[in-house]
């Protein structure tokens, strides 16, 4: 039977880097939280580090790069809700 995955979520500021690559395996990446309990590739514990995706473009693999793309579009199609919860909260 398939497990769905659970995360911790990860809290960055506003312009840190917020994708987070295993660095056992770098072949997977997420963005603002880590699988728990482990990797779901090489099982690593504890083992991701913050990257922005300039980075990742520069050193990642053709298959991290598209995992790192993915999670960023993600986050561009769900920040229109985001993006007018900030802007309606900005002049409090």
């Amino acid at each position: 039977m398939t497990q769905k995955q659970s995360f911790w979520l990860v809290e960055c500021e506003k312009g840190e880097p917020d994708l987070l690559v295993c660095m056992s395996c770098l072949s997977e990446v997420f963005r603002r939280k880590v699988p728990m309990p482990d990797c779901p590739t090489c099982h690593g514990v504890s083992t991701y580090e913050a990257f922005a995706l300039e980075s990742i473009l520069d050193w990642g693999t053709d298959e991290l790069i598209g995992k790192a793309k993915a999670a960023q579009q993600d986050v561009a199609e769900s920040t229109p809700e985001a993006g007018a919860f900030e802007q309606a909260n900005e002049g409090l």
